[in-house]
């Protein structure tokens, strides 16, 4: 357990949370009148998890009624690395509460409120003020100006920290529920000042904030990962810890603003509480979705399913191998039975199955999966383009990149859930990680486009010949050659730049690899305006997206890129709106528990819609749950081994 310095906090009752996740309010110690008011808060299933509440009990002191403003990767392939100041999220009128992410705790029965950091600034007699021309500081009347003339345009006013009270901060989120398994767990902290207003940007220097995290009995120890929170820049904080043992009493998180609790720390989820390779599935789907707060549609998997009414397994059968065959292809037969996983690979290139197994694993230590045969595309591009029409018509074949003339049922690519798997462990660039490593405020950033990226598509090669004629509006390089090695002499070749240094430009060209790009979801989650390229190909989450609402549309020539940027830089309020619409949207459509709810829909929508039985097939071999000898979990729902008795 990390140490939380020599002060000691005050002694409190400890915050219970129960075993699967019900419900709790936020102000338990509130008077008898002001508590007939508090609303209750939920997990609330489709909405956002990394929003902050914004509970507006009448009676309560300091929470007030939000006001309603006027809206007016490096580059490189797999195994390498991938992919305003911060400006709050508005309320909208006359909407439900907007927040960041899905599964967001919701004040029940509220039917309008802010769940997310207000645009509240400081009022001006709080706020530090710049120098005044001859202002003498330090005694020196005339030498401040001359040594600061050239880099005023680059400093924004100091402004001084606001005040954070501890008591009536918001601390939300999955990683509180005992009963959601995940690589890694995670919730939120919302700064919030004395007067009951959500901090909306974050104190500089380094975070008072701090988290310990125990088994809840001294009879039990584990290892418990616990980094220091990650600073959005927005007044938020997102908190991670990764367990590597099962607590069967379990947990206590103790969350700390200097010596003072926050909110309703401690608090205790009652366990069993499992880590990752715990294989202890809940036998039940609809309380294991509830538990993950899975939006009850996706639209995308809607969209899919369309031309599949019904799936006809030994049309499969005899047509895929032979389609196939292998000497090419990438495919891997998968049959889920029993919650156990078998597949044979039919293709030559199909190694990329590593990352589809280690999903499908994962998932099924977590819940019951459907018995199901289905068959995965490992491969880049989509392949099944026959219409529904077409005699004989598409068959659904599963793929990591759709694109708008395929029939392919789409899953979150292999990027996004490795690294969802290893976060904290195996990657650094993460869904979680990348949010609190977005660089400098928004007016600190580099006024140019960048891009860093593979020559795996022609027009990233007229990038770089942009840029060498722009460079004032466009920094972009080639970090390796290998399908146009001729042109590496004319253009150059560049070295490798870490993802987290992206965010120090205020603009970021998204442009096609050898199909869809996937540092998308990455560049989305920093607070960098992206200017995506007009393409064929999508992921999953893209039917959630509106151009000129979360990104700036490129034509695919890329003709108008110099003209954007442009704009961007002419228009740079409307460009750091659309920035930061970008970043709410991913943080919502893009949080590791809704991945795991999107591959089990796929799963289950398929499952219902075989016309015959799954079958283990001639060649399939058992693909087993990893060893995990050295935390070994005891899993409730399964009777105990006859040898363990």
């Amino acid at each position: 357990m990390r140490t939380l310095g020599s002060a000691q906090p005050e002694r409190r009752a400890p915050r219970v949370i129960p075993h699967p996740h019900t419900s709790f309010t936020l102000f338990p110690q509130l008077s008898e009148g002001a508590r007939s008011q508090t609303l209750e808060l939920r997990w609330d299933p489709g909405t956002a998890a990394s929003s902050p509440p914004r509970p507006q009990p009448r009676g309560h002191p300091g929470i007030r009624t939000p006001r309603i403003p006027q809206r007016s990767r490096s580059a490189a392939g797999p195994g390498q690395q991938r992919a305003a100041p911060p400006t709050p999220a508005l309320p909208r009128p006359g909407g439900p509460p907007r927040g960041a992410e899905s599964g967001r705790w919701l004040p029940r029965g509220a039917g309008g409120g802010r769940a997310g950091p207000e645009e509240a600034p400081a009022p001006r007699s709080e706020r530090a003020r710049p120098a005044e021309p001859g202002g003498g500081a330090m005694g020196s009347r005339g030498l401040l100006p001359l040594l600061l003339g050239a880099a005023l345009p680059l400093l924004r006013p100091a402004e001084a920290a606001e005040p954070v009270s501890a008591e009536r901060s918001l601390v939300w989120g999955p990683g509180l529920d005992a009963g959601l398994t995940l690589p890694v767990r995670y919730f939120y902290i919302q700064a919030v000042s004395p007067d009951g207003r959500n901090v909306s940007r974050s104190p500089p220097g380094k975070t008072q904030f701090k988290v310990a995290i125990k088994a809840l009995s001294p009879k039990e120890s584990t290892r418990i990962y616990t980094p220091h929170p990650l600073d959005r820049n927005d007044g938020t904080f997102l908190m991670r810890y990764r367990m590597y043992g099962s607590v069967r009493k379990g947990l206590k998180i103790e969350i700390l603003y200097g010596d003072q609790h926050v909110a309703q720390s401690p608090y205790i989820l009652k366990g069993p509480v499992y880590h990752e390779y715990c294989d202890c599935p809940e036998e039940d789907p609809e309380v294991w979705q509830n538990i993950m707060s899975c939006p009850s549609q996706e639209p995308q998997i809607t969209k899919d399913f369309i031309s599949f009414p019904t799936i006809d397994l030994q049309r499969m059968l005899k047509e895929i191998p032979a389609k196939f065959s292998q000497n090419r292809g990438a495919i891997v037969h998968y049959t889920i039975l029993n919650n156990h996983i078998y597949r044979r690979s039919l293709g030559k290139y199909t190694d990329f199955k590593m990352f589809s197994d280690e999903m499908l694993l994962s998932l099924a230590r977590k819940v019951h999966l459907p018995d199901v045969e289905f068959y995965l595309n490992v491969g880049d591009w989509p392949v099944e383009y026959r219409k529904a029409n077409d005699t004989p018509g598409p068959i659904p074949v599963i793929s990591w990149c759709g694109s708008v003339d395929s029939r392919d049922i789409i899953l979150p690519t292999y990027d996004v859930t490795h690294s969802t798997l290893e976060t904290l462990r195996g990657v650094t660039n993460d869904l979680l990680s990348i949010q609190g490593n977005t660089g400098p405020p928004w007016e600190n950033k580099t006024e140019q486009a960048l891009f860093r990226g593979r020559d795996s598509r022609e027009e990233r090669l007229h990038l770089v010949k942009l840029s060498k004629e722009n460079p004032e509006l466009l920094d972009a390089g080639i970090t390796g050659y290998f399908f146009f090695r001729e042109k590496e002499k004319e253009l150059g070749k560049v070295p490798l730049m870490g993802f987290f240094d992206f965010f120090k430009y205020k603009y970021q060209v998204n442009v096609d690899g050898t199909v869809a790009a996937y540092r998308f979801p990455y560049l989305l989650l920093g607070d960098s305006l992206v200017l995506k390229q007009d393409s064929q190909y999508y992921e999953h989450f893209y039917i959630g997206l509106k151009p000129w609402k979360h990104y700036v549309p490129v034509k695919r020539n890329l003709e108008d890129l110099l003209e954007k940027i442009k704009w961007a830089k002419e228009n740079n309020e409307e460009a750091r709106k659309i920035a930061k619409e970008g970043q709410l949207v991913a943080r919502e459509l893009l949080q590791p528990h809704r991945l795991y709810c999107y591959y089990y829909k796929v799963l289950q929508k398929y499952a219902k819609r075989q016309a015959s039985k799954p079958e283990i097939r001639d060649g399939m071999e058992l693909v087993p749950q990893p060893d995990d000898r050295d935390s070994v979990c005891s899993c409730h729902r399964k009777k105990p081994l006859r040898e363990d008795l």
